[in-house]
């Protein structure tokens, strides 16, 4: 796993391990591979495992007796999912996404396919095999990524057919580049309705590779409306599902919305959860939770505008 993604992944389960202790009652147990450094979370039991037998034992036992699981995981080598499937065969009551939407979100060509046949925006794509030739006759500047991606591993954006960036997964997604704000809405799922939460703008590299950098909140009124209005068509038009949903869009130059596009949905916790809880003057976490027992909370967010970066750090708008 790249150093990026052991960043971003220290730094979303610290922000809501310490959400879930704040919870009155509750008991939050982590998980820790002996080579990361220790973990932080205020009020939270770090399992320290050695190897892989370790901490399969030990989660399958936390998972079988915890009235709630957690699982946050990259969706490439089938890594999510596999976890999902391990939980729940020993009985374990998810607090996140579900295998059949972790399957499919996980899954970024049959994901957008999916959309586009529901209506939702997607950019147009293909399917290449690892190795394959960037077809000619594509619209470019175009996006090459893994179908199984996280943290923008290995995605490059191409400006022809000329360019043939390393292979190093067995199927990539060519999409059309869709200029714009790149933005981001978390959903909390389970209710009848899924709660968006307050849409964020995205810090991206501009070297090419599209890494994520961090994000802001608030966005402007009219930018917000369309972000959530979009996403949670989205997650509408997938299977339902439980727990924490990231939307990846871009909203295009038209104000009328008419160029927005969704580009991936994250079937787990994404990065934006360490803005969003603190913009949030509720417990996100306790949120969370809530909707999965298919309650209707609340959320309420500052005005105070913020930004943060992908290892967790937060910092106000004076």
């Amino acid at each position: 796993m790249s150093g990026s993604l052991l960043t971003e992944g220290l730094a979303m389960v610290q922000a809501l391990a310490a959400d879930c202790a704040a919870i009155p009652g509750a008991r939050v147990s982590l998980l820790r591979d002996f080579r990361l450094p220790q973990l932080t979370a205020r009020g939270c039991e770090a399992i320290t495992v050695c190897s892989s037998s370790e901490h399969h034992e030990a989660f399958d036992e936390l998972a079988a007796k915890s009235e709630a699981t957690i699982i946050i995981a990259p969706e490439f080598d089938g890594e999510l999912v596999k976890l999902i499937r391990r939980a729940k065969s020993v009985g374990a009551r998810l607090a996140s996404p579900d295998e059949t939407f972790a399957r499919l979100a996980s899954n970024k060509h049959q994901a957008a396919e999916r959309l586009r046949a529901a209506g939702v925006p997607t950019p147009h794509g293909l399917l290449l095999n690892g190795d394959a030739r960037l077809p000619p006759d594509f619209r470019y500047p175009a996006v090459l990524k893994p179908v199984d991606g996280a943290g923008s591993q290995d995605v490059y954006v191409v400006a022809g057919p000329e360019e043939n960036p390393p292979a190093y997964v067995a199927e990539r997604r060519l999409e059309e580049f869709a200029p714009g704000l790149p933005a981001s809405v978390a959903l909390l799922c389970g209710g009848s309705t899924p709660l968006a939460l307050v849409p964020c703008t995205q810090a991206i590299s501009t070297d090419g590779r599209l890494r994520y950098l961090g994000g802001r909140t608030p966005l402007a009124g009219g930018l917000a409306e369309r972000a959530t209005s979009l996403a949670t068509r989205a997650v509408g038009a997938l299977p339902p599902t439980v727990g924490y949903v990231g939307v990846d869009l871009v909203l295009g130059p038209d104000p009328s919305g008419r160029d927005d596009v969704v580009i991936e949905v994250n079937p787990r916790l994404t990065t934006s959860y360490v803005g969003l809880r603190a913009a949030a003057t509720t417990n996100l976490a306790a949120a969370m939770l809530a909707a999965v027992q298919g309650e209707s909370p609340t959320v309420e967010f500052g005005a105070r505008p913020l930004e943060f970066d992908a290892a967790g750090n937060v910092s106000f708008a004076h």
